[in-house]
């Protein structure tokens, strides 16, 4: 039987990368795909030879997503075990002033990619005994927070997306989660705050926020394909986050309120 099979969007680079060594680590084939052809040949470098395949292709694309993963399950064997969408952007600064652009593009990568991966990979995931569609959210799908308006509906669509997925496709025997994981040290944190010269790096630091390893968002990824929790938050902040806004939400209001000087 051939091995299990993931593919990764994102492989590029980040959690990405992490997750596909994590994977490949446990002896399954890995699939990567991303716009970065540098960044997947950096990661298929650090994979167990013949246990990858790269395939370039945006997820804003419903065509490279299904040539894509048609030469995915061509190389895997004809198995699709986990679809992980986790291709994004991050851009931040107040709503007043952030490029329409970047709004924009927000929505299309982080959350039409997602939504174009769960409509592309349906046939093979259901094709695959046991299979699951895992999507990379964000604690910004937690509570939406100042400086992060766009990315926060963003990632509040991913979560809705998983939540009614995870019934509707439960009968197909086909899995649906999330992991939450709060500030990685990843390349996405190198983006300027739009009405500021700061990158978001500059921001967690100077909150006193922790970064959350990136290995441990990989552990975090293969916990939830392997686990019943519909969303897996991962990180100190995340899960404070996650406490309080089901059981703080007007403290937490509060707190993030007092980060622009004002008052809830």
């Amino acid at each position: 039987m051939a091995a299990r099979a993931i593919f990764i969007t994102g492989g590029g680079s980040g959690i990405g990368r992490a997750t596909a060594q994590h994977f490949a680590a446990k002896g399954w084939f890995v699939g990567l795909g991303d716009v970065n052809e540098a960044g997947m040949a950096e990661t298929a470098a650090t994979l167990p030879a013949g246990q990858s395949s790269i395939h370039r292709m945006d997820v804003r694309d419903r065509a490279e997503w299904k040539a894509a993963l048609d030469g995915f399950v061509a190389a895997s064997g004809g198995r699709l075990d986990v679809l992980f969408n986790n291709a994004g952007i991050a851009r931040g600064g107040e709503f007043a002033v952030m490029e329409p652009a970047d709004s924009d593009l927000l929505v299309e990568i982080n959350l039409k990619g997602v939504i174009n991966g769960a409509h592309v990979a349906l046939p093979y995931l259901s094709a695959t005994p046991g299979s699951c569609m895992l999507n990379t959210c964000s604690a910004a799908g937690l509570y939406g927070g100042p400086g992060l308006a766009v990315y926060a509906a963003s990632k509040f669509g991913v979560r809705g997306l998983t939540e009614a997925l995870e019934i509707e496709w439960r009968p197909l025997g086909i899995k649906v989660r999330s992991i939450m994981p709060s500030f990685i040290d990843t390349p996405l944190l190198n983006v300027v705050t739009a009405g500021s010269n700061a990158t978001a790096r500059d921001n967690v630091r100077d909150a006193g926020l922790e970064f959350t390893p990136v290995e441990d968002v990989a552990q975090s990824a293969w916990d939830a394909v392997h686990g019943d929790r519909v969303h897996v938050v991962v990180g100190k902040t995340a899960k404070s986050m996650a406490f309080a806004a089901r059981w703080m939400p007007g403290t937490l209001r509060k707190k993030l309120s007092a980060r622009l000087g004002g008052e809830a």
